[in-house]
């Protein structure tokens, strides 16, 4: 990607109100996670949220947020998986007040994923979503985005990384933009002058 091509990505961002909508997710993630260890990140069974865990694992640290560091909640961990990733569902039948299930699915959520977000709700947990097009699990979040599968500019990859980098911008602070330039250009690689 040359510097043309980020300039236009920005312009037609901006254009079309995705900027603004994975904005107001980011700090809603934000303004919800306030306790270290109290955000679930949780996806489906056939998609852990790596990329999305390490993206808010950054922004946790680059901002001085702690509560920004996410719990990844796993469907089948490996045993013998280091301790932080060995969290599974049980994680989420814990869940309670003052904490954060954010679901990460871009296919329909199954009704086992569906139930626990339920329960937890139900117990006092604030309920995220980002998802492709679920109305059930929609249904279930006090926020969500929506990426849906046809949409042409911005993959559901894309939106996690603007809602990640959303989401570590400091309350009051302008500047979403200015993060979105800097991870733009950090996908584009080093520009040089012709």
């Amino acid at each position: 990607m040359d510097s043309e091509q980020v300039t236009l990505l920005r312009e037609v961002l901006a254009a079309t109100g995705w900027l603004e909508r994975t904005g107001e997710f980011g700090r809603a993630v934000r303004k919800s996670a306030r306790t270290p260890g109290g955000l679930l990140l949780v996806g489906t069974p056939a998609e852990d949220p790596w990329h999305l865990a390490a993206h808010l694992d950054d922004e946790s640290r680059l901002g001085d947020a702690p509560g920004l560091a996410p719990t990844l909640v796993r469907w089948s961990p490996p045993p013998d998986a280091p301790a932080h990733l060995k969290i599974g569902l049980e994680r989420l039948e814990a869940a309670r007040r003052g904490e954060t299930l954010f679901v990460v699915a871009e296919e329909d959520a199954p009704v086992p994923l569906l139930e626990r977000v339920d329960d937890a709700r139900r117990t006092g947990a604030v309920i995220l979503a980002l998802e492709g097009g679920d109305k059930e699990l929609r249904g279930l979040a006090h926020e969500a985005l929506t990426v849906p599968p046809d949409e042409a500019l911005v993959s559901f990859d894309a939106a996690q990384h603007l809602v990640s980098a959303a989401a570590g911008q400091e309350p009051g602070k302008r500047g979403l933009r200015g993060r979105l330039a800097r991870l733009l250009d950090a996908v584009s690689g080093p520009q040089t002058a012709d």
